[in-house]
Parts: structure tokens; sequence; C-alpha cells
């Protein structure tokens, strides 16, 4: 049984009221909030029986409202980069704004990140509700988007749904950084990991795929079996991973399947990770620097964390041989992911 409760959590100056949706099960707590539909906690349990919040954050809203990171966020319309911030559908060239070296990333300047979601209770958690207006961000189409938190036991759904009103490219994710050891600790060196994939999506220098899909097999990207991330960092090259996995192949991309599973052994908690996407980012916190204080005055440093971003291929858009990632009038959206949090 899951306790579903919610509060106004805090204001800012040109933002509605931001709310935040706690729900609970016997095993496991998440907070969630309206803004961005940021997972803002999730405390689950070691071998020890001591509960931990292992998702990175903030303790106050003008944290979430000043982070550039995207911590907890959906992130939308399209997770990810987009080569030149351009891309054509229906013969028609469409310019985005570029946020990241020559890119657009993650939804552009103002993605839904940032936006304040109508929250709504559902059995057994919260769907947040948001519209994208024609032309946002330079995305053609009013898309009605939603995300609905789910938490049954140690397992916690995001159900992600969309329409539009014109063809359009839709690639949500979330972008939590999760370290299991609980927030705050330095590293997750002594992690392991695993990811279902026989090949990844090499990128060059501003982090596009370059078309090839290369097979793990004798490379650091072999995480097939699971390996210590702190030593498996030093072969790969760059400041760590930041690489799309490719869980499908384009031909039959939309199956719910395993993705990955992470470990830490020293407190035995594991995080199991399943989704209907043909793609997962895993990102090893390359770019937290300790600038920023989160929860408790922490510092988050580089590989302070990980995050494992169930979504389509990193510009798919432009690249015809990855999956489909338009959405067309009539068409819906659907995309799920599951977080399950066990101990060993």
């Amino acid at each position: 049984m899951t306790e579903v409760s919610h509060h106004q959590w805090g204001e800012v100056s040109g933002l509605p009221a931001v709310d935040m949706w706690v729900l609970q099960s016997p095993q496991v707590k998440v907070e969630i909030l309206t803004l961005g539909g940021i997972i803002r906690s999730v405390c689950c349990r070691g071998k020890d029986g001591q509960m931990k919040d292992v998702i990175l954050g903030f303790d106050d809203l003008e944290g979430y409202v000043s982070d550039k990171r995207y911590q907890g966020a959906v992130v939308g319309r399209v997770a990810n980069r987009i080569a030149g911030g351009r891309f054509v559908v229906e013969g028609k060239e469409y310019k985005l704004d570029i946020n990241n070296g020559p890119n657009a990333l993650h939804g552009g300047l103002r993605g839904f990140n940032k936006a304040v979601w109508l929250g709504t209770a559902i059995d057994g958690g919260v769907q947040l509700s948001h519209t994208s207006p024609d032309g946002d961000q330079g995305y053609p189409g009013e898309v009605q988007v939603s995300v609905s938190y789910t938490l049954q036991g140690e397992t916690l759904t995001a159900d992600y749904r969309a329409r539009s009103t014109k063809t359009t490219p839709i690639n949500l994710t979330n972008h939590a950084y999760f370290n299991l050891a609980g927030q705050g600790t330095a590293d997750i060196y002594d992690h392991e990991v695993s990811i279902n994939a026989q090949s990844y999506l090499p990128v060059d220098d501003t982090s596009i795929p370059t078309g090839e899909i290369r097979g793990v097999e004798s490379t650091p990207f072999d995480l097939r079996k699971p390996v210590l991330i702190g030593p498996r960092l030093k072969e790969v090259p760059g400041p760590g991973f930041d690489h799309n996995f490719c869980l499908s192949s384009p031909r039959d991309p939309w199956m719910e399947r395993h993705a990955a599973r992470v470990c830490h052994p020293a407190s035995g908690r594991v995080l199991e990770v399943s989704t209907n996407q043909p793609g997962v980012q895993f990102y090893t916190a390359n770019f937290l620097d300790g600038s920023t204080t989160g929860k408790g005055d922490s510092r988050y440093g580089k590989h302070s964390s990980f995050c494992l971003e169930a979504q389509n291929w990193p510009d798919a858009v432009n690249q015809a041989s990855f999956p489909d990632c338009l959405l067309r009038p009539g068409e819906v959206y659907h995309h799920v992911t599951r977080y399950t949090f066990t101990a060993t």
C-alpha cells in the first residue's frame, strides 16, 4: 500500500507555487516536485536496514530554479543533444537555441525541467501535466505532455505520454543523479554497474553520435557483466561515461526490457532499471564540479553520482538510421521506465 500526500513546498517570483508530492510504501519514500517533474529524493534501505536518500538535489526551491545540471528533472521536448540545434521535419528546417557548445541540449534554454507542472493524485502516485505551446523553444506543434509517477513496493514507475498538433521530435527522460551510498558521498568509484547492451554510440568531440553503432566487445563500454566503476573510468576516453547504450536495434525499438543494474556492495543497495526505450544514456556526472551547494551543504563534485537516462538515441531527428523520434498528430508517445530499489 502506498500513501500519497502533497503540500506547497515553495514560491519564487515569476513562477506558480511549487508543490511537493510524497509517495511512501513500506520499503521506499519518494518526493516529487511540480517544478520540472523533479524527483527530489528517494529514500531506501541498505542491508543494515538504514534508510538513506540516494538522489542528489537541493534543500530549497531556489536551488532547483537556478540549477543548470537538470538535477532530478524531466527533460524535453528532446532529451540529449541535437547537432547544430537544427533539424528538418516535413521539408521545413527548425532552428533551436544553442545551449551546449554548438548543439541544443535537453529541450532548450527553458525546457520542461523549468516548467511548473499541474499535479493530480492518482492511485499510488501523482500525474503531472504540462502544455508546451507551438513554437516553444523553436519546436513545432502544441504538445500536451504528462508523466505519472507511481510507487508500488520497491518500484518507482515513470510513465510519460504526449500528443502533438504538428509533427515534432519527442524524447523524454528523467535526469536523476544517483549515489547508492547516499547523496553527499564523495564519489561512485565503489559502485558496480552492468548495462544490458551489445552496442553503444561513439561520439564526436561535441558529444554528438558519429552515426556508427559499435559493438561493446573488447572495449571499456562492455558493461554486460558487472564492473567496478572507478577502475573502468580510467579506461574510458574523456572525462567519463556520457554515452548512449543501445538496448535494442532500430528495427525493434519499443519493448520493455531490463536495461541496467547498479550495486553498492558496502551498503547492499541495488538499483535496477527497465524501460521500453531503445537506449539508456549512462552518465557519470563528469561536469559536476563542486561549485553548487546541495542537500545538507553537500558539494557535488565530478563522479559524485551517476545517471541512467532511458531515452531514444541522441540526435535521432538528424540520423535516419536511428529509431524514429517523431510524434505525429493523432499518435501517442508512450515511454515507461521503472526503478527498483532493493538491498542484498
